[in-house]
């Protein structure tokens, strides 16, 4: 009964992220840091940043794949499941009821005001997340470089992601090699 209850918890979990997160992966990967990392302590930033990483390199929506990726790590097979599905259910239900009456929405200025109001309230909340993400990211210094340097590429060279990531991952390996032959492998940990 316990595995049970800890697949419910987190289908519920998943649930309220769904209904109650606006703005996308990002917001829902705020919701996530302050559950799972601030609160329950049941998870680090560094291994957030791991799934939020890994979640964003794979086909699919990035939240759709860390949510696996956590409900797996969580609870298995069933806790990716579970995850996932509460994630997504809250939306499909609220789509489907703006998509019964989308006119009336359209055109109701109730409604055009409110969702400018949440588009308002997103950007501080996304903001959050990516800060409380950069505080722990990072093991060695020379990591902020490979970051400013990645983004500058995306920026400003288009540079494609698949190339930045392996760029990243080139990169991390390199710099954890150094460090671990200079002795200094746990300096700079967060």
């Amino acid at each position: 009964m316990g595995r049970i209850r800890e697949i419910l918890v987190l289908f519920f979990q998943f649930v309220k992220f769904g209904t109650f997160t606006f703005g996308g992966g990002w917001s829902i990967i705020a919701q996530m840091q302050k559950l799972y990392v601030e609160e329950k302590h049941v998870i680090t930033s560094e291994e957030l940043l791991d799934l939020t990483s890994v979640g964003r390199s794979l086909p699919g929506t990035m939240i759709g794949n860390v949510a696996v990726l956590y409900g797996y790590r969580a609870a298995g097979i069933a806790g990716a499941l579970a995850c996932v599905f509460g994630m997504v259910l809250p939306p499909m239900v609220i789509l489907a009821v703006i998509t019964l009456f989308y006119t009336a929405f359209q055109q109701n200025p109730w409604v055009a005001s409110a969702m400018a109001g949440v588009r308002t309230a997103v950007v501080p909340i996304m903001l959050s997340a990516v800060v409380n993400m950069l505080k722990s990211a990072f093991r060695y210094p020379p990591c902020y470089a490979v970051a400013v340097l990645t983004l500058a590429l995306y920026l400003f060279m288009n540079v494609n992601c698949v190339y930045l990531v392996l760029i990243g991952a080139v990169c991390g390996l390199i710099i954890a090699e150094i460090y671990e032959r200079k002795g200094d492998a746990g300096h700079g940990a967060s």
